[in-house]
């Protein structure tokens, strides 16, 4: 008794969806790997710009390649070929011992960066800081349960000396570490990452971040394509009309 109803599949045709198949992975590892690749935010180091649970695009081309580009990190080569410069104020993925951080790119190789009283300060000049209406929600600077009274905390407009503009959170105030620091050199072939967050970041300021390596970029944050409620979990499809963040899709990151 057969089990197929109609005409049986030939040999050939299972070649053929198994090629398609091969060929769909392939397409996919060489999107992932060379061109954009999927990455989603665990963490609130990077509030207001980023928030927990914003899943986005981010260009693997834009700084050139290094050997954490590729799965595994295998140690074909060293530093990054061809090798992009990236600009103040991009938000950048790079390597961190075994993890992949986010954050935004203040300082370039040969800067001076140093806080006082949370105002940073690039090769000895201010960037500008403008006081903007304040963060209106759970508190962004500490572990809360969805069932917390709303906070209210400070948010400032920085804009860097090229231009680049973002929001930025001070839970705390000013007047003590790591919102008044001594001064960083930035080494060469090395970058300073600040998250937007301020009091909720571990990023250069602290040693066992440091100075980033060039080779350590990975690529820059682009786009965001879903975002769904801290607390919910993507593969959630039926809490979605609730849980998705809908105004936050295709939202270019800045």
């Amino acid at each position: 008794m057969s089990l197929w109803i109609g005409e049986r599949p030939s040999n050939r045709s299972s070649y053929e969806t198994a090629a398609a198949i091969l060929q769909a992975i392939i397409i996919a590892f060489f999107i992932s790997t060379f061109l954009f690749q999927p990455f989603r935010i665990p963490s609130g180091s990077m509030e207001p710009t980023l928030l927990v649970g914003d899943y986005l695009f981010a260009s693997k081309f834009s700084y050139g390649y290094s050997r954490y580009s590729f799965p595994f990190s295998p140690p074909l080569f060293s530093g990054r070929i061809p090798a992009f410069e990236p600009k103040r104020g991009d938000v950048v993925i790079f390597r961190h011992g075994s993890d992949d951080f986010i954050k935004r790119l203040i300082g370039l190789p040969g800067d001076r960066i140093q806080l006082i009283r949370s105002t940073i300060f690039i090769n000895g000049t201010p960037v500008e800081r403008q006081r903007v209406a304040d963060f209106i929600g759970h508190s962004p600077c500490s572990p809360t349960s969805p069932d917390s009274p709303p906070v209210r905390v400070p948010r400032w407009r920085e804009t860097l000396p090229n231009g680049a503009s973002y929001e930025t959170l001070q839970c705390s105030p000013a007047g003590a570490f790591p919102n008044d620091t001594d001064v960083y050199v930035v080494p060469p072939d090395h970058f300073f990452m600040m998250g937007d967050n301020r009091d909720n970041s571990e990023d250069s300021r602290f040693p066992d971040v440091g100075y980033v390596p060039s080779q350590n970029l990975i690529a820059r944050a682009q786009m965001i394509f879903f975002s769904i409620a801290d607390g919910k979990s993507a593969w959630e499809i039926w809490s979605w009309p609730w849980s998705a963040r809908w105004s936050r899709l295709f939202k270019l990151v800045r």
